[in-house]
């Protein structure tokens, strides 16, 4: 004899899936002892969603109050302060650079930059109790006046708990062209 299949009410496959909207969100996620691999992946796949959509003083909430933010302009340079950097920004500066983004009189960005970030080979370099070190690869795929630049490297970030949010301490971002002529880098990495 065939057996009936088993029927499943419409109420309770919905209640056991879990809503897709809600990944991704770990920046908002309590906090743990310590950093652990996936929480880590999901932040940095946050912030590069947060960057993608231009939600800047989304992504400057990340920072410490004491962060800094670099492109080196040379392959392992050690310090942006001995050598010219594309970019060496510290919290005041983040903020300043974010006010730009956001300002409708920055002609550099007219028409606005479209961007899609791919984050991957995501590890964890050092780690302790409440902060770590993770290194990852990205690509970056701006779009702007009909033509397409894309930017590829390492991201080191270095990944705090504070109180119940996971936040950037810095950020070193290592482009592999980074001694190359590069036209007018107005959009974070």
């Amino acid at each position: 004899m065939a057996r009936k299949p088993k029927v499943v009410s419409k109420a309770t496959s919905t209640r056991s899936r879990r809503p897709i909207g809600s990944r991704g969100r770990t920046a908002r996620a309590p906090a743990r002892d310590s950093l652990d691999i996936h929480h880590c992946e999901q932040f940095l796949l946050h912030e590069a969603r947060l960057l993608d959509e231009g939600k800047f003083d989304d992504w400057l909430a990340l920072f410490t109050l004491d962060a800094w933010y670099w492109v080196p302009s040379e392959p392992d340079q050690a310090d942006p302060i001995e050598t010219v950097s594309l970019i060496y920004d510290d919290r005041r500066l983040l903020e300043t650079r974010v006010r730009r983004l956001a300002s409708p009189r920055m002609y550099s960005q007219e028409p606005r930059s479209r961007t899609s970030r791919i984050v991957g080979n995501i590890t964890i370099e050092e780690s302790a109790r409440n902060h770590c070190t993770v290194r990852s690869k990205f690509m970056m795929i701006e779009y702007r006046r009909e033509q397409q630049r894309i930017f590829g490297g390492t991201a080191i970030h270095r990944l705090i708990l504070a109180g119940s949010r996971i936040r950037i301490a810095w950020k070193r971002v290592n482009l592999v062209n980074c001694d190359a002529p590069l036209d007018g880098i107005t959009i974070p990495f």
